[in-house]
């Protein structure tokens, strides 16, 4: 894979190349903001990805993604900013082509994201629900921060793409607890899952007032595929560590 970085600051193209350098799976070139040394580069190599700042004196990094897009239509883009700006920003015609932003001083857990993914595709987690329950990213486990906020992610993904409010969640995780400490512990589970999923970088849930909802896309479950296998081959224990699960045990053998 090759990629270009457009820096005017040698500070910030320094910092960058400690986190790329040694990575054998990708050429890269760095660029100061000279736009017709830029161009005439990418007019000649096949480039993939292209790391823009956006504002720099001799050039603007969004006219050159303009630029960058129409003599290679299929590259991507991550804009490099300390400025507060997102994806509703763009161009509809440069937001199609953008990955995302690097807000300065560089995250190198977010840079590596866009790496992996430019390498390997987007970022997938691995669910296992029969048996005892866990998410991988990567191979690598998901540790969520409490007990209770792993429980009601597994809740969620047993929805299976419906929206679970918090009434059945707390029907089925606090059962014997009176209202109002089950809202807390409800909340507090809700805080912790949202703290964990924003700290793995997988943000799938979107959180309202009194409802989860699961965005699917990027997560291979295994009680997903079962059920897409209309049922065949029970696979021996459900989500083993959760009373409630029971409940679904039964609809599954």
């Amino acid at each position: 894979m090759k990629i270009i970085i457009v820096d005017d600051e040698m500070d910030a193209l320094h910092t960058f190349l400690a986190d790329v350098i040694g990575q054998s799976e990708i050429e890269y070139k760095f660029f100061k903001d000279n736009e017709a040394e830029i161009l005439d580069y990418v007019a000649k190599q096949r480039v993939d990805a292209a790391f823009l700042d956006v504002s720099m004196p001799n050039i603007d990094g969004l006219t050159l993604a303009q630029k960058l897009i129409s003599l290679l239509p299929g590259i991507r883009i991550v804009f490099i900013t300390g400025q507060n700006i997102s994806e509703r920003d763009l161009d509809p015609a440069i937001g199609k082509h953008t990955l995302g932003f690097l807000y300065k001083p560089y995250d190198a857990d977010l840079l590596n994201d866009y790496l992996t993914y430019l390498l390997h595709g987007e970022r997938k987690m691995t669910v296992r629900m029969f048996g005892t329950f866990d998410c991988f990213i990567s191979d690598t486990v998901v540790k969520f921060s409490s007990y209770k906020s792993k429980e009601l992610f597994a809740l969620l993904l047993t929805y299976n793409g419906n929206s679970l409010t918090m009434a059945d969640a707390i029907s089925q995780l606090w059962p014997d607890l009176d209202t109002d400490r089950s809202k807390v512990l409800y909340r507090d589970a809700v805080w912790r899952l949202r703290k964990t999923l924003k700290e793995i970088r997988f943000e799938c849930v979107s959180f309202s007032r009194a409802q989860l909802f699961l965005n699917k896309e990027n997560i291979v479950c295994d009680y997903w595929e079962y059920l897409r296998e209309g049922k065949r081959g029970y696979r021996g224990e459900f989500l083993k560590n959760y009373d409630w699960s029971i409940e679904y045990l039964m609809q599954l053998i």
